[in-house]
């Protein structure tokens, strides 16, 4: 049934079946040769599930924040950000300078610095960002990445600790790494800003069974960040805010890099899970950042959902998989994640980046 569907929905949607491919202007005539229909399809899904293009996207070079850029997809956001060519500033939980090395060997030249900073801790944040600052001149971007589930268990199995631990950094920390870039932003004259609030399971309703405290943390985030779009369009009843007076403005958003392979997808997951969803729906961190960068470099405005999971992203996935019979190449028929001769992993199989 997955099947038809997704065929039937992809050939509803795929103009590049009847429509002629047009070159650019100036360029030779373009003959396209294709095995049959499934190719045009999986082009057609390809181009409109595609980020966009380096032509759409601002001219200059941006100062970037990223917390928990130690690893996973916030390490891959940071190295895409420095590819690009702007300037970078990543934070962990623990000592990130190995990550920064990495960077560093990998872009010579380019600025990128690394500090440890605890996103639950009010001061820890606010060191974090007066160092953000001072290392990077000006903050155009900064995104709320740290993350913490708490592993994947019955909720009445989960110790207290566990459950303060996992609404601090994904509730509390977001709220007051917002707050804080907001008033850095606020401040930087002639500027406007963008923050970047990372959504995960649960953001889009129904239950996060194993995960009960970490999709109730996540679900509130949109409703936080729109509240602060509403905010700032001035919609504080008794209010006159934001103050025309200050010296840069700011614009807020909600990040949704989707499944990932990173510890906090892989780690108590069953072979059932990694089957199905994960090695149907999930990306590689690199994959993700090449995704997401660009798209959050030419957002404008508030409140826009900038996700990797977009319907045509999710479509051309399924296509693959059940349409053409495309296997992952992370996950096997049986569930077990794919190991490949010279690179690193950890014991959950999640592959070391750097």
């Amino acid at each position: 049934m997955i099947k038809r569907a997704t065929f039937a929905l992809a050939l509803v949607s795929c103009e590049a079946l009847v429509s002629p491919v047009r070159p650019s202007v100036g360029a030779r005539s373009l003959v396209v040769v294709r095995e049959g229909p499934l190719d045009a399809v999986g082009d057609f899904l390809e181009s409109v599930a595609a980020p966009p293009s380096d032509g759409e996207l601002p001219s200059g070079s941006f100062g970037a924040v990223i917390t928990g850029g130690a690893a996973g997809v916030g390490y891959a956001y940071a190295d895409e950000f420095l590819r690009r060519g702007h300037k970078v500033m990543i934070c962990d939980i623990k000592d990130p300078a190995s990550a920064v090395a990495a960077l560093q060997a990998k872009h010579p030249g380019a600025e990128v610095f690394g500090s440890v900073c605890d996103v639950s801790d009010t001061a820890s944040v606010r060191a974090f960002a007066k160092e953000s600052a001072a290392k990077l001149g000006t903050v155009h971007y900064w995104v709320n990445n740290a993350a913490l589930n708490g592993g994947r268990k019955p909720f009445l199995e989960v110790s207290d600790e566990a459950i303060e631990a996992v609404v601090k950094v994904n509730m509390f920390g977001v709220l007051i790494c917002t707050k804080v870039a907001m008033e850095l932003m606020f401040d930087q004259a002639g500027v406007t800003g963008h923050v970047f609030n990372t959504v995960g399971s649960g953001v889009r309703g129904g239950g996060t069974p194993g995960y009960v405290t970490y999709g109730a943390a996540k679900r509130g985030l949109p409703q936080m960040t729109d509240s602060l779009v509403a905010e700032l369009e001035g919609k504080t009843q008794g209010y006159a805010w934001p103050p025309s007076s200050t010296p840069g403005a700011v614009n807020v958003h909600t990040l949704s890099p989707g499944m990932v392979f990173t510890d906090l997808l892989l780690k108590d997951s069953t072979p059932e899970l990694r089957k199905f969803p994960f090695g149907v729906l999930a990306a590689t961190p690199e994959e993700v950042a090449r995704d997401l960068v660009p798209k959050m470099l030419a957002t404008t405005g508030t409140g826009t959902f900038v996700e990797y999971l977009t319907r045509p992203r999710t479509l051309l996935k399924f296509f693959n998989r059940f349409v053409k019979q495309e296997k992952s190449d992370i996950i096997d028929d049986d569930g077990n994640v794919i190991k490949k001769d010279g690179v690193a992993y950890n014991e959950d199989g999640v592959r070391a980046l750097y």
